[in-house]
């Protein structure tokens, strides 16, 4: 029986991955965590913050919101207060397309 490779995924990032991620300072995910109550990492013994996707998740909505469409910090609240599932579904779609823009490109980049 042939090896199958598995792809293995992180339970817990730290902050700075989280912050490299979404090329963000840590200070910046720390401020948001304090404002917004969807972003909730546990913290290990030494008091580092351990994200789970989840968390990831809500990071990435809070900046969504607040860089790229250009809420303020009670708008974005207020936002996900009223309409929490629906914006998720946008951001997931967003995320999707652009994948498959950057897989396309790499198509037509081969093209001779």
């Amino acid at each position: 029986m042939p090896y199958k490779e598995r792809i293995i995924e992180k339970r817990y990032y730290s902050i700075g991955e989280v912050a490299d991620l979404l090329d963000v300072a840590p200070s910046l995910i720390r401020f948001w965590e304090a404002e917004f109550d969807i972003i909730k990492p546990k913290k290990n013994r030494k008091g580092n913050r351990q994200f789970t996707k989840e968390d990831i998740e809500g990071v990435k909505l809070i900046y969504h919101l607040v860089k790229e469409r250009g809420y303020t910090l009670q708008g974005a609240k207020d936002y996900l207060k009223n309409d929490h599932q629906t914006f998720k579904d946008e951001v997931e779609m967003i995320e999707s397309l652009k994948r498959i823009r950057a897989f396309l490109e790499g198509l037509r980049d081969q093209i001779p």
